[in-house]
């Protein structure tokens, strides 16, 4: 999304093609929708104002005025809080947590899902989910302003100073339904961990533990997965990451049945 040159280079990694699926999908359902009152609104408020601009001085410069106005307008939509931004903005973090989680290899005994959709979740989907030989893994991507430090204060995750214990939350949630499902599907208990994988913001390094779920900046992510101990063989992986395989469907075919 200009920006996916710079963001391919940042890891080096070639994106994962199902990492943001849904998200970009819907995000782009969203900019069609709104594309021609944005389009109008923008050409309304440039006209206006090279007219008025033209009224006074030359034609010329009304007309680079008008084009001034419209340019701005379409940087103010494309910035602008809201679902469009919002929507942007995840799909990015799950592309680059995708990259990340790209560096886990299959060949050191990792299998990598992207974009799963949840049952019983409301139509949430799984960012990603890890399973490799030091354990299984829910991994929530979030990205927030660049530099702003997170950090934990009385059981409380802060972004800067607002609280924002969101992600804390679907990380939890999400990993509660995906150990039900591997436990139905293996018919034994799966202890599944659970990440918030964060962009641009300032993490420490180890991360912030809280109510059990770490969360890390995304560029620490392969090495605090492989570095864990391991406790799964190649064959146990296999077989995890083939039950969620079949209960957790890609969310992005969900999207387009409907």
């Amino acid at each position: 999304m200009g920006n996916n040159q710079a963001e391919s280079s940042e890891s080096g990694q070639a994106e994962p093609p199902e990492a943001g699926a849904s998200a970009r999908s819907r995000h782009r359902a969203l900019a069609a929708e709104f594309r021609f009152e944005r389009t109008a609104v923008g050409v309304v408020l440039a006209t206006a104002v090279g007219v008025m601009v033209a009224g006074i001085a030359v034609w010329w410069v009304g007309a680079a005025a008008a084009g001034a106005v419209f340019a701005g307008h379409a940087v103010y939509v494309w910035v602008r809080p809201g679902p469009l931004a919002d929507w942007r903005r995840g799909a990015r973090a799950e592309r680059r947590t995708g990259r990340r989680l790209s560096e886990l290899v299959p060949a050191s005994g990792f299998r990598i899902l992207h974009d799963r959709r949840l049952p019983g979740a409301r139509g949430r989907n799984l960012d990603h989910l890890v399973i490799g030989l030091t354990g299984v893994y829910v991994i929530v991507s979030r990205g927030w302003r660049p530099g702003v430090a997170v950090r934990e204060e009385q059981g409380r995750l802060l972004v800067g100073r607002r609280p924002l214990n969101e992600p804390i939350g679907v990380a939890v949630k999400a990993a509660g339904i995906v150990g039900e499902l591997l436990a139905d599907g293996l018919g034994a208990p799966v202890e599944v961990g659970s990440i918030v994988a964060v962009h641009r913001a300032r993490v420490p390094r180890d991360g912030i533990r809280l109510q059990g779920v770490l969360v890390l900046s995304a560029r620490e992510l392969a090495r605090v997965l492989s570095g864990r101990p391991v406790i799964y063989t190649t064959a146990q992986v296999d077989a995890i990451a083939a039950v969620a395989e079949r209960s957790l469907p890609p969310m992005r075919r969900q999207l387009s049945l409907k």
